[in-house]
């Protein structure tokens, strides 16, 4: 299909328009290195406009006293859009950072759309609560209540790895609170970014109230953290950029939510269904060929069927088709660009070293011809819990596979890390289910199934996986702040 992207430019108050500095940079395909197009990186003055678009737009009467009913018609509007253009964006997606369209398409624009239908019902019942409070000499019939009310101005900083997704995460319910956004998409994987401008522009956002701004991550993000006029940093990334925002946004006293790194465990009980479980655990670790924060990278697995979980995971990656990502029949794409690729080898070397035994990968594969960012789904057994390769986000598809005894040695190993996104148990026990669930220091714990969201779901971490929740009603907490109004109705 056609790619339908404006070539380097950025949506700044409601148009689009050449960076001042005209400067841009090409980005490319990782399943084949071809060049897509250009694209524009924003200068300080850009990163500026932006803001103050979008301050202006907050403080406007069209877009500030517009109806919570009103912006919800906007919402879905908004996945009306996505719905319509869900192909397209599928194949953006895909051409992008090589996820298989297959997910693309059946997940991503499906949860996109969710996204927007579910926080444009919770657009129209964002409302305070009336308490009873009491009575004095100066105010003798009180009336308190509370209001919730947006924050202003919001930067969205999101990562390449669900660029649909962990962007509408943050820009659904923003605007379902009145808020106003500048969002700066991963430099390595753009390109949804520009529809999604486009989609919000078609729908009939009010000019300034969505902009997009591209280009160097360290010279947006510092700009949006340190700029007055932003009032929250939503950052979906790496742990230690994550630290970085925290800590520069003190100085202005901006809210922050950090969805940040992982390192999750996958416990795997001898009592386990394991045909379901083998199946869990490949979804847990390739899905999106490894790239996602909730990856089941720790595959934890009791020692009576240890080798056997072994054995049946090397047959089932054989599954696994690897290939072009707009191919339906493809399974597995590469990774986002060559740095992630050698940053999988490169663990991979440093584990095989220190005793791991390789069960099968363990080297870059070439299915469209000696082109392309593929790294072979891999498995390492026999992994301590404490090496690099167990510890460290590798955000790739290398799955280290860990031998326990006990119930409480596998609680131990899961809780052994400074992450804490998520886990999984695969277990027919229910009471086992239940007790493991509550010791384990993740924000979501799967049983018997792996990689499942739901807008409706609260997403975050415990540690160093995050500050905040994502998704659900929860998320309004971060979107708006509490008003407590009080008044003496006698009028006297």
């Amino acid at each position: 299909m056609a790619i339908n992207i404006s070539n380097g430019q950025l949506f700044i108050n409601g148009e689009w328009r050449e960076g001042s500095s005209n400067v841009v940079k090409p980005t490319y395909n990782p399943a084949n290195e071809t060049f897509i197009t250009d694209i524009a990186q924003a200068s300080e003055a850009d990163i500026d406009a932006a803001i103050d678009a979008a301050d202006n737009a907050f403080k406007s009467p069209e877009w500030a006293e517009m109806s919570p009913l009103e912006r919800s018609r906007l919402l879905i509007k908004v996945a009306q859009l996505v719905e319509r253009d869900a192909d397209e964006l599928a194949t953006l997606e895909s051409i992008d950072m090589g996820k298989p369209k297959v997910f693309s398409l059946n997940i991503d624009t499906k949860l996109l759309a969710d996204l927007f239908y579910y926080y444009a019902g919770v657009a129209a019942q964002i409302d305070g609560v009336t308490r009873k409070v009491t009575r004095t000499q100066s105010c003798v019939e009180p009336l308190a209540y509370t209001q919730r009310v947006p924050l202003g101005v919001i930067a969205a900083i999101t990562p390449f790895n669900f660029p649909m997704l962990l962007s509408a995460t943050k820009f659904a319910p923003a605007l379902a609170a009145g808020n106003t956004i500048v969002h700066k998409p991963a430099s390595a994987t753009p390109l949804t970014a520009i529809k999604m401008a486009k989609i919000f522009d078609e729908a009939g956002l009010p000019k300034g109230v969505f902009n997009l701004v591209t280009g160097s991550g360290a010279l947006i993000g510092n700009r949006l953290v340190d700029s007055p006029k932003v009032k929250k940093i939503a950052f979906t990334g790496s742990t230690e950029v994550g630290k970085s925002i925290a800590k520069r946004a003190i100085d202005s006293v901006k809210k922050v939510t950090l969805e940040l790194g992982g390192k999750s465990a996958h416990i795997i009980f001898d009592d386990a269904n394991l045909d379901k479980a083998i199946t869990h655990a490949l979804f847990g670790i390739y899905y999106n060929k490894g790239e996602i924060c909730t990856a089941g990278s720790r595959l934890l697995v009791q020692r009576p069927v240890y080798e056997e979980v072994l054995e049946r995971l090397h047959q089932a990656t054989k599954s696994l088709i690897i290939g072009d990502p707009l191919d339906l029949n493809t399974t597995f794409g590469p990774q986002v660009d060559r740095n992630q690729v050698d940053t999988c080898h490169r663990y991979v070397e440093q584990a095989l070293q220190d005793g791991a035994r390789l069960i099968t990968g363990g080297h870059r594969v070439f299915p469209l011809g000696d082109k392309g960012h593929f790294y072979a789904p891999t498995i390492l057994a026999d992994v301590d819990n404490s090496s690099p390769v167990a510890q460290e986000e590798i955000f790739g598809p290398v799955l280290c596979v860990i031998p326990f005894d006990t119930e409480d040695e596998a609680v131990k190993l899961a809780n052994e890390s400074k992450f804490g996104l998520a886990a999984g148990i695969q277990t027919e026990n229910i009471s086992r289910a239940h007790r493991v669930s509550s010791r384990l220091q993740a924000g979501l714990v799967w049983v018997n199934t792996y990689n499942q969201f739901d807008v409706a779901l609260p997403f975050g971490g415990f540690k160093e996986s995050g500050i905040g929740r994502e998704l659900g009603t929860e998320v309004l907490d971060a979107y708006t702040q509490i008003k407590s109004v009080y008044i003496d109705i006698e009028g006297k």
